[in-house]
């Protein structure tokens, strides 16, 4: 493969005890890379500092500084999201968000997004490490997750899903949000292990659209379903927005499928697991 690091080459899917600062070295010695996993995309509102924005950059911290310890570690991979690029208050007049854009901080506080606050902050923590000791670092920025249920119990991400299909929500997000199918984020993951000329921040996200708009798909196709019928009054969330994802195709990311592939692989998961 053009611009290989290595073949074959180790991974680390997982890291347990994140947020200890007690990292097992052992578990990094004989890897060549190291991919840092994506935080939860649920939050407890009452307890946002807790559950939420400190595991963020505190298991951040932690990864990178037992990286550091282990030589063999020749990159680390930060599994980002598109939530530290879409909010900000001139996303409307931007053409394209592009690896060039950061989301506003002062934006995330001001409509309590304390997802995309966290994982900003975290992102940033992460270069800062990086520059300040020369670690190889590609931040992975994917957008909203949709594909096959592939563990045995549904993702936050699918638990959303199915309690908008099902109408047991009370309400659907006044998102608009780039969706990606599950193989297209791990498509782009492994290019940004495995491929030298992958540097600095890949965004990886599909075609953005409104909640509104995949519910009126989902609908027209699965016609049984109640689904929500009520849009949430949160502010903030909902900006007109688009993704330039030309760097990530350039390394050689095929084209991203579609919502209604993605939808449709979700959903029939849903299904053949009992849990639609």
């Amino acid at each position: 493969m053009a611009g290989e690091l290595q073949e074959p080459l180790s991974w680390i899917g997982q890291v347990d005890s994140l947020h200890s600062g007690s990292i097992s070295l052992g578990r990094f010695e004989s890897e060549d890379l190291s991919w840092e996993r994506r935080s939860s995309f649920s939050q407890n509102s009452d307890r946002i500092q807790e559950t939420l924005i400190d595991p963020c950059i505190k298991g951040t911290q932690n990864v990178l500084n037992s990286c550091l310890k282990a030589s063999s570690v020749k990159r680390v991979v930060f599994t980002s999201s598109s939530s530290t690029v879409r909010y900000r208050d001139d996303s409307p007049q931007i053409f394209s968000l592009n690896e060039s854009h950061w989301s506003d901080i002062e934006y995330c506080k001001r409509h309590n997004l304390w997802y995309a606050y966290a994982k900003t902050v975290a992102e940033k923590e992460a270069w800062r490490i990086s520059k300040e000791n020369g670690i190889d670092l590609v931040s992975f920025i994917p957008s909203f997750v949709v594909g096959p249920l592939l563990a045995p119990e549904p993702s936050s991400t699918l638990l959303l899903i199915q309690s908008i299909v099902k109408g047991s929500r009370g309400e659907y997000p006044n998102t608009a949000v780039g969706f990606t199918h599950v193989d297209d984020v791990v498509a782009g993951n492994i290019l940004a292990m495995e491929n030298s000329k992958a540097t600095g921040r890949l965004v990886c996200s599909g075609p953005v659209a409104h909640w509104s708009q995949i519910i009126k798909m989902l609908r027209a196709k699965y016609p049984s379903y109640p689904y929500e019928n009520k849009c949430s009054s949160q502010e903030g969330d909902s900006i007109p927005h688009s993704m330039d994802t030309t760097k990530i195709a350039r390394l050689g990311l095929p084209p991203f499928k579609t919502l209604e592939q993605m939808f449709d692989d979700c959903i029939r998961s849903l299904q053949e697991k009992g849990f639609l």
